[in-house]
């Protein structure tokens, strides 16, 4: 698969997964591919698996693609995900084999208030 292919691929699945589109969503997976979360120490094996661990979620949910970068197997994706309205930042590393995506990590960070100590640094950006 070229870049072009799973990039528009990758902007099929968050799209899907702003809307809800579960079906949509997990054709991205293989069926034997491993999601990870590092934060919470939780390991989900299985497209189906991982389908569920997110059909089953109570929260509303929103997806907002900030960029997506990679080439050949190895793709980030970095989005804000609003949970009922409270946002995080979120990376996502997926790693492709045979065109669908094998390995998945994702690492969460909820905002923080700059420092007033490097104030005179920075540039103030919005979410």
């Amino acid at each position: 698969m070229d870049d072009r292919t799973v990039r528009m691929a990758l902007q099929r699945h968050w799209d899907a997964s702003d809307a809800s589109d579960f079906k949509v969503e997990h054709e991205i997976y293989r069926e034997d591919a491993v999601l990870y979360y590092p934060q919470s120490g939780e390991r989900i094996r299985g497209r189906n698996n991982i389908q569920e661990s997110r059909f089953v979620q109570p929260n509303k949910k929103r997806f907002t693609v900030r960029r997506i970068i990679g080439g050949g197997d190895l793709w980030v994706t970095e989005y804000m995900l609003t949970y009922d309205g409270v946002p995080s930042y979120v990376v996502s590393i997926m790693e492709f084999h045979e065109g669908l995506v094998a390995n998945e990590t994702q690492y969460f960070a909820d905002r923080f208030d700059p420092a007033p100590s490097r104030a005179h640094l920075v540039e103030r950006v919005s979410g």
